[in-house]
C-alpha cells in the first residue's frame, strides 16, 4: 500500500470477492503448491517495499516461488476464504485490531515462533508477537505543528495538555475521528486530561467524552482517512493536529514547514498473519519468520518509512533514517502501544469497547 494511502482499509467485501474470484483456479480446487506461496503485499511504494525487501530475497534464499498480490488485505477477504474453505492467499497483513477480531474467529494460524532464532525473536518487541500475528510494523499517530506558526526559539506544545491548551498555544486545530471506534483521539483525551500513560489502559470513556468536551469548540475539523489529513497538512489549513507520522514526514521532506513531536505518540502496527486452512502454511510460516529478521526489516526501512518491529534492525539502519521512524528506541521510551486487546474486550451489553465508542462518538459528534 502506498505511503500516501490510509493505513485502515477502505475495501469493502465485494471487492474481496472479486480478488477471491480472480485467485480461485478454474477448476474450483484450492490451490496450493509444495514450493509456491501467495502473499499479499499491498499496492503503491508500500508493496514495491514488501517485494523488493521481502519477497526477492526469500526466493532467493528458499527457491520457493512466491506470487506478490498487490491488494490490501482485508477482513472480509479472510471470512470469505476462511468460510468458503477456499484459501486462496497464504500471508496477509492485517491491522492490530482486525488480527484480534479474526484470531477470535478463529480464522487464523498460529505463529510457529519455534523456528525463529533466539536473538531475532527478543529482538522483536514484546507488543508484536501474538499467538496468531507477528509485527509487520510500527507507525505512530503524532502531534504535529506549523513551524510558521510556532517557529524555532518560540513557546511550542510539547504534551497533549498543552495542544489542549488554546489559552498558551492559540491556533487552528484538527483532531482524528472516532467514526470507526478502534480509531480516534481517545489516548490524547485522556494525557491531555491528566492521565498518566501507563494508567491509559482500560481507558474510562466517560473521561475520554469530558475531556473531548473541553476541545471540542476550538476544533475546525475531526479528519477521517490520512489521505485527508495530509491535504489539511500540505495547504496549511491547521497549526495543530494530530496525523499519521508517515504522512506529515512525507510532507517535511517536501520542504513543508511542519514539525513533528514523537512525545506520547501512539503506536499502531501491523502483523504478518497466516489464513486458516492455508495450503501453504508451512512455507507462510517460513516467509513471516524471514520478514521479521533484523536485516531483512533493516532493508524495508530504508524503502519506506515505516519502523521496525525487530529493534535489532536499527544496528543496520543509518541514523538520520532511523529518526524518521516510530519505533526508534528514543521513541519508544515516550510513546504509548495502542492496546488492540482492550478495543476487542466484549463487555456485559454484548458490544467490544471499539463498538462502544464509536456508537457514544455518534451521538456526541451531533451535539
Amino acid at each position: 500500500m502506498s505511503v500516501l494511502m490510509n493505513r485502515r482499509r477502505l475495501m469493502q467485501a465485494s471487492s474481496s470477492a472479486l480478488m477471491i474470484g480472480a485467485l480461485t483456479p478454474t477448476t474450483g480446487r484450492a490451490w496450493a503448491s509444495s514450493n509456491e506461496l501467495r502473499v499479499a503485499v499491498g499496492g503503491g511504494d508500500w508493496g514495491k517495499a514488501n517485494v523488493q525487501a521481502y519477497v526477492k530475497p526469500f526466493e532467493a534464499e528458499t527457491g520457493i516461488k512466491v506470487t506478490a498480490i498487490t491488494d490490501d488485505s482485508t477482513l472480509a477477504l479472510l471470512e470469505l476464504m476462511v468460510t468458503t474453505k477456499n484459501v486462496t492467499v497464504d500471508v496477509m497483513d492485517l491491522s492490530a485490531n482486525s488480527t484480534r477480531v479474526a484470531s477470535a474467529k478463529g480464522q487464523l494460524e498460529p505463529i510457529d515462533y519455534s523456528i525463529y532464532k533466539k536473538d531475532e525473536l527478543d529482538g522483536i518487541v514484546d507488543f508484536a508477537k501474538e499467538p496468531f500475528g507477528v509485527g509487520a510494523l510500527i507507525y505512530a499517530n503524532v502531534m504535529v505543528y506549523n513551524t510558521q506558526k510556532f517557529p524555532p526559539g518560540k513557546p511550542r506544545p510539547t504534551s497533549w495538555a498543552e495542544f489542549w491548551d488554546v489559552d498558551k498555544f492559540p491556533g487552528v486545530r484538527v483532531l482524528q475521528s472516532g467514526q470507526r471506534g478502534s480509531e480516534g483521539s481517545w489516548e490524547e483525551a485522556l494525557l491531555a486530561d491528566g492521565m498518566p500513560a501507563n494508567a491509559v489502559y482500560p481507558m474510562d470513556i466517560d473521561r475520554v467524552f469530558r475531556s473531548l468536551d473541553r476541545v471540542k469548540p476550538h476544533i475546525r475539523k475531526w479528519w477521517t482517512v490520512g489521505s485527508e489529513i495530509q491535504q489539511i497538512m500540505h495547504d496549511k489549513s491547521a497549526d495543530l493536529v494530530n496525523a499519521f507520522d508517515g504522512r506529515a514526514g512525507l510532507l517535511i521532506d517536501q520542504g513543508a514547514p511542519l514539525e513533528i513531536n514523537r512525545k506520547q505518540s501512539k503506536l499502531i502496527w501491523d502483523y504478518w498473519t497466516i489464513p486458516k486452512g492455508s495450503p501453504n502454511a508451512a512455507n507462510a510460516q517460513k516467509f513471516v519468520e524471514f520478514a521479521t529478521r533484523a536485516d531483512r526489516q533493516a532493508a524495508f526501512a530504508q524503502l519506506i518509512a515505516y519502523g521496525p518491529t525487530n529493534r535489532n534492525a536499527f544496528k543496520l539502519i543509518p541514523e538520520n533514517v532511523a529518526r524518521k521512524l516510530a519505533s526508534h528506541p528514543d521513541y519508544l521510551a515516550t510513546s504509548i502501544p495502542m492496546n488492540a486487546k482492550w478495543y476487542a474486550e466484549v463487555g456485559a451489553g454484548g458490544l467490544s469497547n471499539a463498538e462502544r465508542l464509536r456508537q457514544r462518538w455518534n451521538e456526541w459528534v451531533l451535539l
